[in-house]
């Protein structure tokens, strides 16, 4: 079979897509033709009803274009045709980046990172965070002891001086006990004056 050039109102839109299409993924594709153009062609049946291909075909329609690379299939059952439908969308997905290469192509690249389906900022924090990740780890095992013991110390003297400063704040948060005077009872000298302090924290009186 060969890819042939098809007029896009020729191509017909099946009446269910396993894929639901986002606008985030037709802005990409679009992103994708405009860079690089049509890299893979749409898979039609006998009757051109599209079997692989629907978001790159929105795509085109969106961007005015007539005409589509297109490979047909004249030979497929219906059941066929469905499994090819599930396995385009399926198979696909079942890889996995290799972030390692990933990440060495996006450093050749010097900073050219418009790349479709990528967002371009994250791309160069990738690329940023890597960089970190390699000089962190080409610095690893050159600490000498005199650095590790002075970074401890720095380390506890900062633990120490904020515990110091919570055990200020909660001094400070605790209200003072105020001596309080109270009248003699009736069976008293009239003339005795008793003294207490209440409890900051339990609220009783304490007699002095």
């Amino acid at each position: 079979m060969k890819v042939v050039k098809m007029k896009l109102a020729d191509l017909v839109k099946p009446e269910k897509n396993v894929r639901i299409h986002t606008e985030q993924q037709i802005k990409e594709f679009r992103r994708s033709v405009e860079m690089f153009g049509q890299i893979r062609p749409i898979v039609v049946d006998e009757k051109n009803i599209i079997l692989a291909g629907n978001g790159l075909y929105d795509t085109l329609v969106a961007m005015g274009m007539d005409t589509a690379d297109v490979y047909r299939y004249d030979n497929l059952t219906e059941n066929q045709k469905k499994k090819l439908m599930i396995a385009d969308n399926k198979i696909f997905s079942l890889g996995i980046e290799n972030l390692e290469t990933l990440n060495s192509f996006l450093e050749d690249l010097q900073g050219d990172l418009d790349i479709p389906g990528f967002d371009e900022e994250i791309l160069k924090q990738m690329v940023s965070e890597a960089e970190d990740i390699t000089s962190k780890l080409s610095e690893y095992g050159t600490l000498d002891e005199d650095e590790i013991r002075s970074i401890k110390e720095a380390a506890e003297k900062r633990d120490q001086q904020m515990q110091a400063s919570q055990g200020e704040q909660q001094s400070e948060q605790a209200p003072a006990a105020v001596v309080q005077q109270e009248p003699a009872a009736d069976n008293e000298d009239p003339t005795e004056i008793r003294k207490f302090v209440v409890c900051p924290k339990c609220g009783e009186k304490i007699w002095l």
